[in-house]
């Protein structure tokens, strides 16, 4: 695209600031031009954040009827999936999805669970438990 064909809509999911976009330039050359973002990326992005904040109410609900452990509901809360948080923490993703099971949860260590609240950036007595 041109730099007089990026999109200024306006996007309110980007809270009043532009975002950087590649376009060409009149010197034949790609150039980083500020964007308001458009329309269609906003209804978009509305429907991502929508499907995830369903994915974390369904956790919380699976919490308090024992299904699930909190780890799931605030990983999801969080906008992470067990790949991301594996990254972040450094367990295999095998691992993460057995902390997900409430029995298993429950014998973390505290060491463990510290790793798991630091890279979530939240309490450890915050971890163990859903709003």
């Amino acid at each position: 695209m041109r730099e007089d064909e990026v999109p200024q809509e306006g996007n309110s999911t980007l809270g009043g600031y532009r975002k950087a976009v590649y376009a060409r330039g009149d010197d034949g050359r790609i150039h980083l031009v500020a964007s308001a973002g458009w329309e269609v990326e906003e209804i978009v992005t509305r429907q991502a954040v929508e499907d995830l904040d369903r994915l974390a109410e369904d956790a919380r609900q699976r919490v308090l009827t024992g299904q699930t452990s909190p780890l799931e509901y605030h990983m999801h809360r969080l906008r992470m999936d067990v790949l991301l948080l594996s990254q972040l923490t450094g367990l295999w993703q095998w691992r993460i999805r057995r902390h997900l099971r409430p029995d298993v949860f429950a014998g973390l260590k505290p060491s463990l669970l510290a790793r798991y609240a630091e890279v979530m950036g939240i309490g450890l007595e915050e971890l163990k438990k859903v709003d």
